[in-house]
């Protein structure tokens, strides 16, 4: 099973699918963005930079996000396929990226780039909600990513929390940061051929399937196809 690096502006579904594939197929899910927000939770001084960042919109220092990123690379089963969510996001990081994976010796993963436009979102950003405890995103604008009961978690039976940083004017800002900064990323995997796009504004079900073809060599699908 292939190794997966999503990059994907805000809201563009890395967290759902990224729970889609943990549970299918066993894959260790490595959010930079929980990383962030549990050192925010511990309360220490750098959780408070960090928190300050975050709340603005703004990105955490290139330095930062790869110790976070070695670390959790360095403790997790190096057997096991995981996911990186929300890493690489600059030039910078992608290049230690590369260095950190070749002295792991992991050759065998795919970039994927989940592509969603501004208006769908923002939509979805408004509308998520998330579990304090597992950490299971929902949408309370999507049939499809509702929970179950409303504003509990299916899983946990919790009430479920809306990110602070989930405002529309925050997130316009994390958008455009998103731009800036991810675009060269994304030209930088395309010349090297391990750039794979999914179109995320497609039923849920249709970007699993596809997920499922790039990580079993398949060919794409597409929402008029049987």
């Amino acid at each position: 099973m292939k190794n997966i690096i999503f990059i994907a502006p805000p809201s563009a579904g890395k967290g759902t699918v990224s729970d889609y594939l943990v549970k299918k197929y066993g894959y260790v899910h490595l959010s930079t963005g929980d990383m962030l927000r549990n050192e925010v939770a511990r309360g220490s001084e750098l959780g408070k930079e960090i928190d300050t960042l975050i709340s603005a919109g703004k990105f955490v220092s290139d330095e930062l996000i790869i110790r976070l990123v070695r670390e959790a690379l360095l403790k997790e089963d190096i057997h096991k396929p995981f996911i990186l969510d929300g890493f690489p996001r600059t030039l910078v990081q992608a290049h230690q990226l590369d260095q950190m994976l070749f002295l792991l010796k992991i050759i065998d993963y795919v970039v994927i780039y989940l592509d969603i436009n501004l208006d769908t979102a923002i939509k979805r950003a408004l509308g998520r909600v998330v579990c304090p405890k597992c950490k299971r995103s929902y949408n309370i604008y999507c049939d499809e990513l509702k929970p179950k009961l409303d504003n509990l978690c299916d899983e946990c039976n919790v009430l479920l929390e809306k990110r602070n940083d989930d405002t529309e004017e925050t997130f316009r800002e994390r958008y455009q940061t998103y731009l800036v900064n991810t675009n060269p990323i994304i030209k930088y995997y395309q010349d090297r051929g391990l750039l794979v796009t999914v179109d995320a504004t497609e039923e849920i079900n249709m970007v699993y399937q596809n997920i499922d073809a790039i990580i079993n060599n398949r060919s794409l699908k597409r929402e008029n196809e049987e």
